[in-house]
């Protein structure tokens, strides 16, 4: 039995990947991504069309990359073909970021048990990201979701959470504990670091390093939970560190960092963290 570790980046970080602007041909953004040591691409449609999507993918296929699908369903049935989708490409899973969004905890429960449901009759695992804008959109509601639904399982974008609830540094030990809660959930996990006013911080700035420190011992403590939860398999850690707006820009609208070189800074620390917990 063996646990590893595959880094993945998002073809919509790739769209484009620094601050020339230039958005690579597919072929190209594979192969940069491909000799980079990334073990797979998250394929967003969100920022993607299905038609692109399918085109893409035979390209990842010949050069070793594997998938997984990211949905934003507007509908409970919305989900269902890219379940298939994902079977067919051979993905590990689903990420959801629901777009079907009832006011209360007792009108979510029946979305999300009905996605899960889904999800077993297609033979594909979905997890559920913390994300802005969708049906986990507020910390507060999805940890009593995941009270009401055991079998809800998440892939945990951290920074959405701290920028959309504007936590405070130190984080309070209260949030904290709700963070771990999340954390003890989380099949996956993204890399971005977020501050209480900046979903993206970029890498490197003195003033990101509490940030960047939080977030990875976050990551560490995610990652460990993993490990302990799962005698074998694989767990997979995407850097995703988004385009503007998620980027930010001066005002000559030019990127203040290079995203491609700092998802390598990610791509390394998530490295870093699991070979320190596979020594013991």
């Amino acid at each position: 039995m063996t646990r590893r570790l595959d880094v993945y980046t998002a073809l919509w970080a790739m769209q484009p990947h620094d601050q020339s602007g230039v958005k690579l041909p597919y072929e190209q953004v594979v192969e940069k991504v491909a000799g980079a040591g990334y073990a797979g691409m998250a394929l967003d449609f969100g920022a993607t069309s299905a038609e692109d999507i399918r085109r893409i993918q035979p390209m990842m296929a010949r050069a070793g990359l594997t998938p997984f699908l990211v949905d934003f369903p507007k509908t409970v049935e919305g989900l269902r073909p890219t379940l298939r989708m994902a079977k067919d490409f051979g993905a590990p899973f689903v990420v959801v970021i629901g777009q079907v969004m009832p006011l209360s905890v007792e009108g979510m429960i029946p979305v999300i048990r009905a996605w899960i449901e889904m999800s077993e009759q297609e033979g594909m695992p979905v997890l559920f990201e913390t994300h802005r804008n969708c049906i986990t959109n507020d910390l507060y509601a999805t940890l009593l979701l995941l009270d009401a639904v055991p079998e809800m399982r998440l892939c945990a974008d951290l920074s959405h959470y701290v920028t959309g609830r504007e936590m405070s540094f130190p984080i309070p030990r209260r949030e904290m504990g709700h963070i771990s809660r999340i954390l003890a959930r989380s099949d996956s996990f993204q890399g971005r670091v977020a501050g209480r006013g900046q979903i993206q911080l970029p890498l490197g700035w003195p003033s990101s390093r509490k940030w960047e420190d939080l977030f990875r011992g976050w990551w560490r403590e995610g990652l460990a939970g993993w490990r302990a939860r799962n005698a074998d398999g694989t767990c997979i850690f995407l850097c995703e560190l988004g385009p503007p707006d998620y980027a930010l820009t001066g005002p000559d609208g030019r990127e203040m960092s290079d995203r491609w070189e700092e998802a390598l800074v990610l791509k390394g620390w998530a490295e870093e963290i699991w070979a320190e917990l596979e020594a013991g």
